[in-house]
C-alpha cells in the first residue's frame, strides 16, 4: 500500500482490506475535466480502502438526487453543492449522521471550523440535529481584483481594513481616477452580483449569528441590520464618481463585462469585487499574480468581528449507508484527499493540514491563505433562501435599488415576497 496520512480509527477502517470491502457509489456535480480530478482522488482512497468505487457527474445533480432517493436508489454518498437540499432532504430522512468524532476533526483541523460544523449540521426527521455534511472543495467570493501595475504607478498600497479601503476610494477619485467596476447584468439573473455584496457587508457590519437569522429569516429582510448592509453596497454602488460609466451603469452592465475596465488603456477603474471565478472573463492570455492580483475584501478595523469570509463549497453527505461510505469520510480527513486535488487547480480547502506548496500555482495558494486565516466563513446567503427570494426577489430588489430606490422600501419589498412563500 502506498503511503497514507490516516490516523486512529480511520487508518484500520481503510486498511481492513478485501474481506471487508465493498460496493461504494458517489454521485455529484462535475463533469468533464472536474469529473477526472475527482475520479482521481475516489481512485486513492479505492486503492487504500480495497473499495470498489464508482463516481456519476450530472449538471442536475440536484434534481436527481431528490427523485433517487424518494425511490429508494440514491447513491452510498452524494455530493451537494447547496447546504439547503441536504438540510432538506435530512428533515426526511434521506441522509445518515456522520460518525461520532467527526465534528470535532472538523473544529480542530479546519480553519474557522465551527463555521463548518454549522454549514454540515441539519435537523433529522425526529427534530434531532447531528452533523450529515463534509465540507470539501470551497470557493472565496471576498475577494478585490485590481492591476499591480497601476496601483504602484499611482503609489496605491492594498487596504487592510474597509477604514482603508474606503479611504483609498476617495484618493482614487481625488487624482482623477475611477475607484470601481460593478455590473449585475445576467439575463434573467441580472442582480445577482449585488447580493454577494450585501452578504459580504453584513458579516462586516454584524455578529456571524445575525447574518444566520437574516438568511432563515428568523430576522427579517426588512431589519436595520439588513437595510445597513444594503446601504454599505450602495456606498460604492450608488456613488457617481466611484463606479465606471456613473451608478446608473451598475445595473445594466454585464458582470461578464464589468471586470474589463481594469485592463483598459487608461484603466476605466481600479477595482473589482468579485468571486474567485471571474478570471475566467479576463482578456485571453491574462495571468493571474502578474498582469492582475486579487487582495481579501476587508472588514472594519472599528468592529470587533475578525476575518469574516463568504463563499461557497461542496459537502459530502451519505445518501445510502453502508460501511464504506463513513471510511470515505475518513479518507477525506486526510492531507492527501485534499492534496491531490490542489495539485490539478481549482481547489481550495480550509483544512490546516495540508501542505500549502502543493497548490498547482502560487495564486491559488495566497488565495487559499485567505480561507486560512478566516475567523469565520459563511455560506452564500441567498444559495440558503428560497429560490424565490434567493434567485427571486433579492436579485430584483437589488436592482431597483441600485436605480434609486429607498434601501428600506425595497427590503420591505423583499420581505413581502418572502412572507407570500410560507
Amino acid at each position: 500500500m502506498k503511503k497514507s496520512y490516516l490516523l486512529g480509527a480511520a487508518a484500520a477502517a481503510l486498511c481492513a482490506g478485501p474481506a471487508s470491502a465493498e460496493q461504494l457509489t458517489v454521485f455529484g456535480p462535475w463533469l468533464g475535466p472536474d469529473q477526472a480530478v475527482v475520479e482521481k482522488v475516489l481512485g486513492a482512497f479505492a486503492e487504500q480502502s480495497g473499495h470498489d468505487v464508482s463516481y456519476v457527474g450530472s449538471d442536475s445533480m440536484e434534481q436527481q438526487i431528490v427523485v433517487d432517493a424518494e425511490a429508494g436508489s440514491a447513491p452510498n454518498v452524494a455530493v451537494f453543492p447547496q447546504p439547503g437540499l441536504a438540510a432538506d432532504m435530512a428533515g426526511r430522512g434521506f441522509l445518515t449522521p456522520l460518525k461520532d468524532g467527526t465534528a470535532d476533526w472538523i473544529r480542530e483541523n479546519y480553519a474557522a471550523g465551527q463555521s463548518w460544523v454549522d454549514l454540515g449540521t441539519y435537523a433529522g426527521p425526529d427534530g434531532e440535529e447531528s452533523l450529515y455534511g463534509f465540507f470539501y472543495k470551497v470557493d472565496v467570493k471576498s475577494l478585490v481584483w485590481y492591476i499591480p501595475e497601476n496601483f504602484e504607478d499611482m503609489g496605491y498600497d492594498v487596504p487592510e481594513s474597509m477604514e482603508e479601503l474606503k479611504a483609498l476610494t476617495d484618493q482614487m477619485v481625488d487624482d482623477g481616477e475611477t475607484p470601481w467596476c460593478i455590473g449585475l447584468g445576467s439575463g434573467g439573473a441580472t442582480g445577482w452580483p449585488a447580493t454577494d455584496w450585501v452578504e459580504d457587508m453584513m458579516l462586516r457590519t454584524q455578529p456571524p449569528e445575525v447574518y444566520d437569522e437574516w438568511v432563515s429569516n428568523e430576522r427579517p429582510f426588512d431589519d436595520p441590520a439588513v437595510i445597513g448592509a444594503i446601504e454599505e453596497f450602495g456606498y460604492f454602488a450608488r456613488n457617481d464618481d466611484y463606479v465606471a460609466g456613473g451608478a446608473g451603469a451598475v445595473a445594466t452592465t454585464d458582470f461578464r463585462d464589468s471586470p474589463k475596465g481594469l485592463f483598459d488603456t487608461p484603466a476605466q477603474c481600479f477595482m473589482h469585487r468579485q468571486a474567485s471565478f471571474i478570471p475566467a472573463f479576463f482578456p485571453e492570455g491574462t495571468e493571474v499574480g502578474l498582469d492582475v492580483d486579487f487582495f481579501y475584501f476587508p472588514a472594519y478595523a472599528e468592529k470587533d468581528f475578525g476575518k469574516p469570509v463568504l463563499g461557497a463549497g461542496t459537502l459530502w453527505a451519505i445518501t445510502n449507508e453502508n460501511e464504506a461510505a463513513h471510511d470515505l469520510i475518513a479518507f477525506m480527513q486526510t492531507a492527501e484527499a485534499h492534496e491531490l486535488w490542489m495539485a490539478e487547480g481549482g481547489f481550495l480547502t480550509p483544512f490546516k493540514g495540508v501542505d500549502t506548496s502543493k497548490f498547482a500555482d502560487e495564486p491559488t495558494k495566497n488565495m487559499n491563505d485567505i480561507l486560512l486565516d478566516a475567523t469565520t466563513f459563511r455560506f452564500d446567503g441567498s444559495d440558503l433562501m428560497p429560490g424565490g427570494v434567493g434567485a427571486g426577489s433579492f436579485w430584483t430588489g437589488m436592482v431597483d435599488y441600485t436605480g434609486g430606490k429607498d434601501a428600506g422600501e425595497v427590503a420591505g419589498a423583499i420581505q413581502d415576497s418572502w412572507d407570500a412563500l410560507k
